[in-house]
């Protein structure tokens, strides 16, 4: 294609992936795509005899894979905080990540009163994200804000709230959470949480817990 070798663009693709994992904030992501951009440039170089190329890739797959499999052998330390009304720190973090909040949820005037249950989620002592969510009927909760900083989007908190912790919204007396997606990226993390589709219009998804 375009009179270039097949293996050019074996390289070509390699050079991207590894450019696009420098781009990630979350470190999972940047190292597995890292891995994966490695191991084809492993691949074209032992192609094409250049083994310098390809036994230095080949040592950043390995590397890469050590540290993966720390990251996910590591028992890692959550923890629910209440969330104060009004507090500085919460209006603090709220304006710190305005612009990136306003990515998945269509409003930011989040307010904290006496139906709302709002948590400061701790990932290894680290406050890592923030819920929220509003009393919508006697068992239900509507979640206002379902938000985790770029450094932790791996779905762990996510599976720590809604499943991990479900006995503390049970013990509430709320055993079903209400989100309104907003676009295809918060269509497929409710997904993963277990969320279903219940208003195509409205785009309104429901979780029951048990």
């Amino acid at each position: 294609m375009f009179g270039v070798e097949w293996i050019e663009w074996v390289g070509y693709t390699a050079s991207v992936l590894i450019l696009v994992s420098l781009l990630m904030s979350s470190i999972v992501r940047l190292r597995w795509i890292n891995l994966i951009g490695a191991g084809i440039f492993s691949l074209y170089g032992f192609t094409i005899g250049a083994l310098p190329v390809g036994v230095m890739n080949l040592g950043i797959v390995l590397i890469n894979i050590y540290y993966l499999r720390k990251i996910y052998a590591r028992k890692e330390y959550f923890q629910m905080v209440p969330v104060d009304k009004d507090t500085q720190y919460f209006n603090y973090f709220l304006e710190f990540y305005k612009a990136d909040i306003e990515k998945y949820f269509s409003h930011n005037n989040f307010q904290v009163n006496e139906t709302t249950v709002g948590l400061y989620i701790l990932r290894n002592m680290v406050p890592a994200g923030v819920f929220l969510a509003t009393e919508k009927d006697t068992n239900i909760l509507q979640v206002q804000l379902d938000f985790v900083i770029p450094e932790y989007r791996d779905f762990k908190i996510g599976n720590y709230i809604f499943e991990d912790r479900k006995d503390y919204f049970l013990n509430l007396g709320y055993n079903t959470f209400h989100s309104y997606a907003v676009n295809e990226k918060h269509e497929n993390y409710l997904g993963r949480m277990g969320f279903v589709k219940i208003d195509r219009k409205k785009n309104l998804y429901e979780k029951v817990i048990q």
